[in-house]
This record gives structure tokens, sequence and C-alpha cells, in this order.
């Protein structure tokens, strides 16, 4: 870590449960964020802030003027622009030492792998990803993801906003007690929950994306207790938490029969 690095990091190395060995991590880190629409925006972000060290963006979408009242990484100027090239752009001119990775496709569990295991549009090869943060908007796509991360053995920050509610969860099936998100949800499950139905307000996907950042940069830097094993739920009418505790289901379809470390949660 450099001079520079070190000042600009400074305010997060001062914590002495983060430390210089925790700003490490981060730098060394590759994180791939599903979604660069209301969730992955500001994870992204902070993400990039804290000093991630590379970030893989996926999305299909073009910015449209109804995405600027809460997708923070894009402006009126990126309009028709793909989605994770205009939040390339914002990131690399929030942070220029972090590396972004695009991919412009509307996800399949072939593509998926090809990102987790393989090579980029450019024919580089991956550097290994550490974790997954799944900002998308629709039930399918979360379930292929958790997939995924379940075969991968890949941490798996998940979070939702529609109307005035939220909710975050770290599924890290790496820990032998952990559930995975289809220990919590069954596919066929309501796919008709979006923000395009239903509505969302701007400042809520803000809130519910940071804490996914936040969660994420704990995982990548060993530091805290994680969300995993709970669901935080955010009712912004109320301005109230709940928590709910989540327990394995043995019987789940998705991991029943994943490999585990061993680890407890």
């Amino acid at each position: 870590m450099n001079d520079e690095q070190l000042l600009r990091y400074s305010r997060q190395i001062m914590l002495p449960a983060f430390d210089v060995a925790g700003q490490q991590a981060l730098l060394n880190a590759t994180v791939l964020i599903i979604g660069a629409g209301g969730l992955g925006c500001p994870a992204a972000m902070y993400l990039a802030a804290a000093g991630v060290g590379k970030l893989i963006l996926v999305d299909d979408d073009q910015v449209e003027l109804s995405n600027l009242q809460r997708q923070i990484l894009h402006q009126e100027s990126d309009i028709g622009r793909d989605k994770v090239i205009s939040a390339r752009d914002s990131l690399r001119s929030l942070n220029s030492d972090i590396e972004v990775e695009t991919h412009t496709i509307r996800l399949t569990e072939d593509n998926l792998q090809s990102i987790l295991h393989s090579v980029d549009d450019s024919g580089n090869e991956n550097t290994a990803i550490d974790l997954v943060i799944d900002a998308c908007d629709n039930f399918s796509t979360r379930f292929m993801i958790n997939r995924a991360c379940i075969a991968a053995g890949l941490p798996l920050v998940s979070g939702a906003a529609i109307r005035m509610e939220g909710q975050v969860a770290v599924f890290d099936t790496r820990h032998a007690q952990s559930p995975c998100y289809q220990c919590l949800y069954q596919e066929g499950d309501d796919e008709q929950m979006s923000c395009a139905r239903n509505g969302v307000m701007s400042p809520l996907v803000g809130l519910i994306g940071s804490y996914q950042a936040l969660e994420a940069i704990k995982v990548l830097a060993g530091v805290g207790k994680s969300l995993c094993g709970r669901l935080q739920l955010f009712d912004g009418m109320t301005s109230q938490w709940r928590e709910l505790k989540l327990s394995r289901d043995p019987a789940c379809p998705a991991c029943a029969n994943r490999p585990v470390s061993g680890q407890n949660l």
C-alpha cells in the first residue's frame, strides 16, 4: 500500500478492527455485482470508494429517464447508454485506482459460469471472485445466482427494495449452518414484484444498497459479525428495523448436498 492509499483510506484504516490488514484485503478483492440499478449503484459506489480492487458489473439494460430518480451513478447525459458502461465511468471518476470490468448481458446459467470461472469480454482471464452482490430485481435470477454461489463456494450478499420496504441478508454456504437464498424463498414466488410495477422510494434503495456494501466489506475484511443466518427487514413508513433468524433447510433443493468447510456461524 502506497502513501496516497494510506491517506485516501485513512478514515477506515484508523478503525481498530479494520486497520491496514483490512484495507489490504479490500485492495486485493474482486466483487461481482449483478445489477447496475437502484441497489447496484450505491453498493458499487461505496465499494469503489472504500478501495475494493476490482468490481465486475453485469446488467443488460440501458439508462432511461425513469432510472435517474434512484440510480445515482447515472446522469441525464447517460440516457441511452449501457448501464454498466455509465456506471463504470462514474466509478472510475470516483476512484481511478480500481479496476471495473463490465458485461452488458442478460444473465444465464452459462454466461454466469463464464464470468465466475472463465474470461471477460476482452478475453482476459478473470481474477478469482471473492464475493457476489445480488442487486437484481427478479426471483428467477436470484435463484440462479444462489445456485452458482453455492457451487463456487462464494459468499452472497442479497438485497431487495420495493415500495417503502427493504431487506438485506448474507448467505455464506462455506459455513456449515448457513442457509442459502432458497432455504428462505421457494422458486415460483411472486415474479410480479418489481419497481416498475409497484414503485419504490429513491432513498430506500440507497439505504439497502449501502447496507449491502457494508456487509460485503465486513465479509471481505473479516471484521465484525456479518448477517449470515439473519435477515434484516426495514419498513420505511415506520422507520423500523426487524430481524429474522434464518435456519438451513435440510431438504433445500439448492443446498442440501452442498460441500462446506465445516465452519460454524
